[in-house]
């Protein structure tokens, strides 16, 4: 879409009501007097973020290679206390000691057809001045296992568990052989675990140029796409079963804390697993022969993709050293003046595989242009009437390290105080992304609406319901979009720091980035530098100044609302949303197995399956039982009637009214925890066990349905049900009350 059809759509949208610029600022828990001296204040707040600022914030802080446990990683976090301390606040380093394992050896050899050993290694650039630095961490996957392996060669596409159902109709076992997938599609995570479920004996996981290179652009330092060269390093810990230190689940990572052995942790692979650049995976992709790979497994390398069974042998050898390391996060506090012990607490890692100016330091320097212009405004008199809690994390690159040991370590006072955390990671030129809580989607929409985007100069807000309009899928969807009032926030999955304060000890949370014009192959990398930032990411810096304004302008209200600006009706709506996409999934699978089933007794795979290719039918599925959704529909009736009664009632000012609305989320957890990963305990939103970073809604139900687990998805529509049920009886005592 040209710019000028897409400032059309904008204005159509402001003119037709779908998002006004009002004049009259109502905020969500604010008098229209309190709400107007929260507007002022917000104004003198922006007023002291500067984009030259952040820019000079990434340039040094991604400056040199700064993982966690190295010497550069530590001073950074220094940097960020005396940062945190000059602009007023009272901010100390919090210390965990983690399992940190990094590589003593690497190698990825070809060894038949022909031979090849791999490079793994991202070459200096001279465009890129800080790409030939000493303290790189090399190329590699934390928590991979030591291994020396050698065997066959196959290639399962993105390694999702249906690539595996097709190998198996393709007659292609991976027992005992080394697996290459392709980034993408799924959590990296995934990729390995599922290969460890069906036998495979190491995992090589490559970029692929269609997914990530000069398919999409010109690749670096010429454009912005990943190189030949260009490798995604990563954590494969199953982060699904629980984050953090793998020895040390469910308490802090201190220095005498009872560890498990390795060996035993739940959450570590049994094979190893390493990731190569499509460069050293061409030669290995090459060698192999067998069955063509189906179109939609097909890359962009200049060869036809063939999917193993032939004379192709790789040697993977990885070793690590598996030492325990300082994690360093930096805590900075500046106390309420009414209530400080209700907590608002805002968050972003420092932490980097590499340089890291985008991931995280893009987002590390947003968070600390709001903790310097709070300073500022502190210094001429203002207090947050709550406390404010702003956070540098350490060790969120191998496994929200740093943010889980520090909330495990104090989960039972932030049970008590956390009103609520607002996340950032990395940050770029584009859309407002934002997902968390659905009881903050009102304060979200009341946030963005007084933002302005710095390309378009209409709100941040109106230029996301353009987005939303133009991604829609139908006339119908698109019609929708245009009449709905504001956004809907997404839901949370894993990947970043919020993880530990939602989904185990349910602290309502938010996660707030821009992105979508920012397209780029340096995630990872030795190439995610300040050059490749301010050429590609946000030149002028000043989406850094507008996820500034968006996490502190809700870390503003919050701290200063009178009555917590919570609009349960909105997780009413979504819930709703959720409970009628699980009658709708089970409905559609019920039909679509049966016509499976169907077609496969007819033998219709048979009589139109090309026979040189001898693919064999699919395997016949259970059918699918009708489930018995009325508890979860009948708990949704009380949830309707106790938000509405909670959305007349005129909240008075008194703390223990807030602390009751901010501990609502806390009647959403299940004591037991989610089957078969008992740490993620909230009901209606987790990382999905094969998706990672994705997340699932009503996981418990919405994952025994996919895994056709029916027993246990009966089971977890009553659990479901009944945390429903606790937060309708718990709001209607407030609504009373």
């Amino acid at each position: 879409m040209t710019t000028t059809n897409f400032v059309r759509l904008l204005a159509l949208l402001l003119c037709a009501g779908g998002i006004t610029q009002a004049q009259d600022k109502k905020l969500l828990g604010y008098t229209d007097s309190a709400a107007l001296k929260q507007l002022n204040l917000e104004k003198q707040f922006d007023q002291q973020l500067s984009s030259t600022h952040i820019g000079e914030t990434i340039r040094s802080l991604s400056a040199q290679p700064h993982h966690i446990g190295s010497a550069r990683g530590k001073a950074v976090a220094e940097d960020i206390l005396q940062r945190f301390k000059s602009y007023g606040w009272d901010a100390e380093i919090v210390t965990y000691q983690v399992l940190f394992p990094t590589p003593k050896e690497r190698v990825v050899e070809l060894k038949s057809p022909t031979t090849y050993k791999a490079l793994l290694k991202e070459p200096a650039l001279k465009e890129d001045a800080s790409s030939g630095q000493e303290g790189q961490l090399p190329t590699y996957n934390a928590w991979s296992a030591d291994g020396d392996v050698e065997g066959e060669l196959v290639y399962v596409n993105y390694g999702l568990p249906e690539d595996y159902e097709y190998l198996d109709r393709a007659g292609i076992n991976v027992k005992g052989k080394i697996v290459i997938a392709k980034y993408g599609r799924s959590w990296r995570g995934s990729k390995p675990k599922v290969a460890q479920e069906h036998g495979a004996a190491g995992c090589i996981i490559y970029s692929d140029p269609k997914d990530d290179g000069y398919y999409n652009g010109d690749v670096y330092p010429k454009g912005a796409f990943k190189n030949e060269y260009g490798v995604q390093r990563g954590s494969v810990m199953d982060i699904v079963i629980y984050p953090g230190d793998p020895l040390t689940p469910n308490a802090g990572a201190t220095a005498n804390a009872q560890r498990l052995d390795r060996l035993q942790a739940p959450n570590l692979l049994k094979i190893p697993v390493l990731p190569i650049s499509y460069h050293d995976a061409t030669p290995l992709l090459k060698a192999l022969e067998g069955p063509v790979a189906p179109e939609e497994w097909r890359g962009a390398l200049p060869f036809t993709y063939h999917i193993g069974g032939g004379k192709a042998r790789v040697h993977l050898k990885l070793a690590f050293d598996w030492q325990i390391r300082p994690c360093y996060n930096v805590i900075a506090k500046m106390k309420g003046s009414e209530q400080p012990d209700q907590w608002v607490i805002r968050g972003n890692h420092h932490d980097a595989w590499v340089n890291g100016a985008a991931d995280p330091i893009s987002g590390l320097s947003s968070l600390l242009e709001e903790a310097k212009a709070i300073g500022e405004l502190h210094k001429q008199g203002y207090q947050p009437r709550r406390t404010l809690v702003y956070c540098a994390w350490d060790g969120e690159e191998p496994g929200l390290l740093g943010s889980t040991e520090w909330v495990e370590d104090h989960a039972a006072e932030l049970k008590e105080k956390a009103v609520a955390y607002i996340n950032s990671d990395n940050n770029g030129r584009g859309f407002l992304n934002a997902s968390g809580s659905h009881a903050l989607e009102t304060l979200v929409n009341e946030v963005a609406r007084d933002i302005t985007d710095p390309q378009t100069q209409v709100s941040i807000l109106a230029r996301k319901q353009a987005a939303d309009v133009l991604k829609a899928a139908t006339p119908k969807a698109k019609k929708e979009k245009l009449a709905k009032q504001g956004i809907a926030i997404g839901a949370m999955g894993s990947g970043s720091d919020y993880s530990s304060f939602l989904q185990h000890l349910g602290v309502p949370s938010l996660d707030y980035g821009f992105g979508g014009e920012d397209a780029g192959g340096e995630y990872h990398s030795i190439y995610d530098s300040f050059d490749d930032y301010s050429r590609f990411k946000d030149p002028s810096f000043t989406y850094g100044v507008v996820l500034a304004q968006t996490a502190g302008h809700t870390a503003l209200r919050l701290a200063d609302a009178v009555n917590l600006p919570f609009d349960f009706r909105k997780l009413y709506e979504t819930v709703n949303g959720y409970v009628n996409e699980l009658t709708e999934l089970a409905a559609s699978l019920r039909e679509s197995t049966a016509i499976d089933n169907q077609l496969i007794r007819e033998r219709k795979y048979q009589l139109t399956t090309d026979t040189a290719k001898h693919l064999l039918p699919p395997a016949q599925k259970s059918e699918v039982p009708y489930l018995d959704f009325s508890p979860l529909q009948n708990a949704l009736i009380g949830l309707d009637t106790a938000t509405v009664a909670l959305s007349a009632k005129k909240n008075g000012n008194g703390a223990v009214v807030n602390k009751a609305l901010y501990q609502a989320e806390q009647q959403l957890l299940s004591e037991k925890g989610l089957p078969a990963r008992a740490w993620y305990k909230h009901t209606l939103y987790a990382p999905g066990f094969y998706t990672g970073y994705g997340v699932k809604t009503i996981p418990g139900v919405r994952e025994a349905i996919e895994q056709r687990r029916w027993t246990e998805a009966q089971e977890q529509i009553s659990v479901a049900a009944e945390a429903i049920k606790r937060l309708s009886a718990y709001l209607n005592r407030v609504a009373r009350g």
